[in-house]
């Protein structure tokens, strides 16, 4: 999740302008939730995409 259109309750500005000691904390913990908070989904994909690709080629040395 990211916080551009995050409204804040505390003083009502986007939370990723972090105005408030409220939106910079929110903003702060939305950053750096998760296991790997950095990768896009498209890294993702394409780091699916290689291990189906090993995978095959395991298989493949295999037989």
């Amino acid at each position: 999740m990211t916080c551009d259109r995050l409204v804040c309750a505390n003083c009502a500005a986007p939370v990723s302008e972090g105005r408030c000691p409220v939106c910079r904390a929110s903003r702060e913990r939305l950053q750096q939730e998760g296991l790997f908070p950095g990768l896009t989904p498209a890294t993702l994909i394409a780091l699916l995409v290689a291990l189906v690709a090993v995978t095959v080629a395991a298989r493949g040395f295999a037989l």
